[in-house]
Order: structure tokens, then sequence, then C-alpha cells
């Protein structure tokens, strides 16, 4: 009987974690940042059905890169794990650190486990009562959960992008603003995107009690202009 080949647990660490980093750098990325009045999302996404931004529940969003069945089931499961919190206590009790580490759990279990990882890293953000008070969860493909503060970035670029959007940054923005300075840190300066070749969204204080709000081509166009 011939004997199964050895392969040390550090090579296949490795060789899943690039299998996962070819995979999320096939595809476009995804910028939120807090600004005045909420949250802001934006990603390059010319598809008007496929969506990387989605409401998850009254004050929380969520955002994926990667591959789109995969990410679409995390938020699927997302909104059921909020909607089932929600019933069974009050809408209060449903936040997104909870739902982060719900995903954290998840990828990390797939990613040590399973053959395949998921190649995708998800957004959850919510909207705080007050400025100051948002939170930004970015989970990455093998289950690290990282809170930032004023942005984040997913993506195969996100330290380029990071960097240009680190530069741009500035506190108490506005809307327009900060989509701007969103849009040119994911084109750089070799591309100009245009409304129509982004997806955006926000979490606004001025929503009402569901604050999640997608921003449409037209009105994007002119927030851009």
């Amino acid at each position: 009987m011939s004997m199964p080949y050895y392969v040390a647990p550090e090579q296949v660490m490795k060789d899943r974690a690039e299998y996962a980093q070819k995979g999320i750098a096939r595809g476009r990325s995804l910028v939120a940042t807090t600004y005045d009045q909420g949250i802001a999302i934006v990603a390059e996404n010319p598809s008007r059905s496929l969506h990387k931004i989605s409401e998850i529940y009254d004050r929380i969003a969520f955002g994926g890169v990667g591959k789109y069945n995969e990410y679409d089931q995390l938020r699927v499961a997302g909104v059921r794990h909020a909607d089932t919190k929600g019933f069974a206590y009050s809408r209060e009790d449903v936040d997104a650190r909870s739902l982060a580490n719900l995903y954290a759990q998840y990828l990390g279990n797939v990613f040590t486990h399973e053959m395949k990882p998921l190649e995708v890293e998800v957004l959850v953000a919510e909207l705080g009562p007050v400025g100051g008070h948002d939170q930004l969860y970015h989970i990455a493909y093998e289950g690290t959960i990282t809170d930032e503060e004023r942005f984040c970035v997913l993506g195969g670029e996100a330290e380029t992008i990071t960097e240009r959007v680190a530069a741009a940054w500035q506190e108490g923005w506005d809307l327009a603003g900060a989509l701007r300075a969103a849009t040119a840190a994911l084109g750089g300066p070799d591309r100009a995107l245009a409304a129509g070749d982004l997806e955006a969204a926000t979490l606004s204080r001025g929503n009402g009690r569901r604050t999640f709000r997608r921003v449409s081509e037209e009105e994007l166009a002119q927030l851009l202009a």
C-alpha cells in the first residue's frame, strides 16, 4: 500500500491564502468612509442588479468583494441572523459587532477546515446615533476581523487605495466630498470612473429608522460633478 504524501500545515495554509488572495484580486474594490451625516459606501460595479452593497438591518449595511455567489450567501445569512435576533429580543439588540464576529467565525472555520477557502472580503457597517460612534468592521477571507475608524478599503488593490483615501480624507466632510474622494481613490491617476461604473449607498442619520439608502446613478453623477 502506498503512503499518502505529507504536506506541512504551514504550506497548506499558505496555499489556501494565496488561492483566496488571487480570487479577491480579480474583483473590483470597495471603499467605505464616514462623513458628516453618516457612512458612505462606494464600489466599482457597473452591474445594476448584482449588488456589492446591501442593507442588513435598520442601521447596518453589508459590503462584499470577491466571488459574488459566495459573499451574497453571507449577506443572506446575515439578514436572517439579524431578523431572528431582532424578533426574539429587540431591534436595538442587533448590532454590527456580533454580526461581524459571526462572519469572522464562519470564514475562519471554512479557511481552516475546508479544502477551498471563500474568495471574499466582507464589510459590516453600523450607523451610530451621533457622529463619531459609527462602526466599520472589515472581515478578511481567513476570518481576521479589523475595527476601522475613519474609512475601510476592501479588494485586491486595498493598500494603494487606502493610501489615496488617507491622503484625501477630511474630518466632517459632506457626502459629495466623500464620494468624490472615494471615486478618485478607486480609479487612481490613470482612470476616471463615471457614475455608471459605480455603485453607491449611504447610512444616514436623516433617513429615519431604516437609514440605508442607495444613491441613484443620476444623483451620483450630480454629486461627482
